[in-house]
């Protein structure tokens, strides 16, 4: 039996790239899937590749920044397939300035479709989730939000997809629905527009592998989605092709005990104790 036999999921910017590899594999897989973009030649053309492979899908052509719009992929899914089952938060665009280069319009579209496009879409399939006790959610996120050079405005859009996910985790405890989301690493028309820009204060140092192409993320996005992943909720977990790795949720560092208000000599010592920068660690 097909791991999402019988399931209906939502796909948004699934036009091309990562998002048709994943409404494909999710349709190879048993799902039906609502292929969301704003491109309707792209929409068109990975139903059609769902469709040729023998699968089931619709397209639904809009942003999700449009609240309504949003809404109404979870009644488009709920009129074509009798239900809903999963979203994967895929609608993104990649913003590659430095901090100081930033305009407002661009700053502004970035956040609308990272951020408030994932959000809109989250929260009416959760409402829709919540509802019948079953249905689960992945979120993408990037490694970029742990900091990475050149891309520090995408990497915020991202870090808020993380911390959305840990937050909607824990909302979701007891309800039947689970929130995860991945840090995809893949050859897209996103990545080759970014580069190769790799400086970074959160991801480890090693060997950077070529990036490998979306259908080996895909498979992923299925487990998380499927029922045996129901035990796990509140993770991001990363595949670059090469390994799959735990992102750990975000843990305060042992700290240093001070009596309320203190002199600055005091709270510089006990800062510098912490991070191990002071004169007396050097």
């Amino acid at each position: 039996m097909n791991n999402m036999q019988d399931k209906a999921v939502i796909v948004t910017g699934s036009g091309g790239g990562l998002g048709r590899a994943y409404a494909l594999a999710l349709a190879a897989e048993g799902a039906s899937v609502v292929v969301n973009d704003i491109s309707n030649d792209g929409a068109e053309e990975t139903v059609a590749m769902v469709k040729d492979a023998g699968g089931t899908a619709v397209a639904s052509v809009g942003s999700v920044t449009d609240w309504d719009f949003a809404s109404s992929l979870v009644d488009t899914s709920i009129a074509s397939f009798g239900r809903l089952d999963g979203l994967v938060n895929n609608a993104a665009i990649i913003h590659d300035r430095l901090p100081w280069e930033e305009d407002e319009t661009s700053l502004r579209r970035a956040i609308e479709i990272n951020v408030l496009g994932a959000m809109f879409c989250g929260t009416n399939a959760l409402r829709h989730m919540v509802a019948q006790d079953s249905g689960a959610i992945v979120n993408i996120s990037s490694g970029s939000y742990l900091g990475l050079s050149g891309v520090s405005t995408y990497g915020a859009t991202k870090g808020a997809i993380a911390s959305m996910t840990y937050g909607w985790a824990v909302e979701v405890q007891g309800t039947g629905v689970r929130v995860n989301a991945i840090m995809p690493r893949a050859l897209t028309q996103m990545s080759t527009v970014r580069g190769t820009k790799s400086t970074s204060l959160g991801l480890s140092a090693k060997a950077v592998a070529p990036s490998p192409t979306p259908d080996v993320i895909a498979p992923l996005v299925v487990y998380l989605l499927s029922d045996r992943a129901a035990a796990i909720n509140g993770q991001i977990v990363r595949n670059d092709g090469q390994e799959i790795t735990s992102v750990q949720p975000p843990f305060w560092r042992p700290g240093v005990p001070i009596d309320g208000r203190v002199p600055f000599d005091t709270m510089a010592a006990a800062v510098e104790q912490v991070y191990g920068t002071g004169s007396d660690n050097k």
